[in-house]
């Protein structure tokens, strides 16, 4: 079984980009997007054998997820546990053994201007992972905005504290590991570097100077039936590259 995420960065900007080919190519079970920044019915793509699901923000262009399922879920829900609709941000899709999260964390942004209002998320979202991960496992996927590590990033120590490399934000992910959850990427290759994100600017995807800030986190029991995560560094089409996960 394959699942794909990838933050698009503006789904009908990604669309001129190769998108549907990439899609097609991938065949993924479950392929789940952060960032299209559009509503429902602004992007015609409708991928036949697949079951659509968008969460649209209220504000025009901005924020916003989607999910393709080959499988129709059991259920769908949308934001955490009833609130944090407003954005966008998340889509819960139970299937019969697991739960599939596909979140876009919002940004602290510059100056951690927006610090407080990701803290109140992060902890409300590790609380509704922790409620579903009691019911059965939980695969918890998307643009997560945070670099864990030193490994996780090109340049640490100019970005300590910086949105997304702040203590708190890397705090909150260590938090959410200790709860009964794994990276299942750094689990697999401890050592490894490699990003899933680069600026626009100073051509640093051509330098790779970039930050790991994709993920698929998984319940630590669920960990046995990965196969693989990985990140396809090589498609285009966003200032974020796809990541997959492989289960049995």
């Amino acid at each position: 079984m394959k699942l794909i995420s990838w933050n698009v960065n503006g789904f009908r900007a990604c669309l001129q980009k190769g998108f549907e080919e990439f899609f097609k190519a991938a065949d993924a079970d479950i392929f789940c997007l952060q960032e299209t920044k559009m509503q429902p019915d602004q992007a015609d793509f409708k991928p036949e054998g697949y079951h659509i699901y968008f969460h649209s923000a209220v504000k025009k262009g901005y924020s916003g997820t989607a999910v393709f399922s080959k499988t129709e879920p059991i259920s769908v829900t949308y934001g955490i546990n009833g609130e944090h609709l407003d954005e966008g941000r998340v889509i819960t899709c139970e299937y019969e053994d697991f739960y599939f999260v596909c979140c876009y964390v919002p940004n602290a942004q510059d100056g951690l201007k927006r610090i407080d209002y990701r803290m109140e998320f992060e902890d409300a979202m590790r609380g509704y992972l922790s409620e579903l991960d009691k019911k059965k496992p939980v695969v918890y996927c998307g643009d997560l905005n945070v670099a864990h590590n030193e490994i996780d990033l090109k340049n640490p120590k100019t970005n300590r504290g910086n949105a997304g490399f702040s203590d708190e934000e890397r705090g909150k992910f260590t938090e959410l590991l200790g709860a009964g959850f794994t990276d299942s990427f750094r689990k697999l290759y401890p050592d490894t570097v490699t990003y899933s994100w680069w600026s626009y600017r100073f051509k640093a995807r051509e330098k790779n100077a970039g930050w790991r800030i994709d993920y698929f986190v998984v319940s630590d029991r669920f960990m046995e039936r990965v196969k693989d995560s990985e990140i396809l560094t090589d498609i285009m089409g966003s200032d974020h590259c796809p990541v997959m996960l492989t289960i049995e």
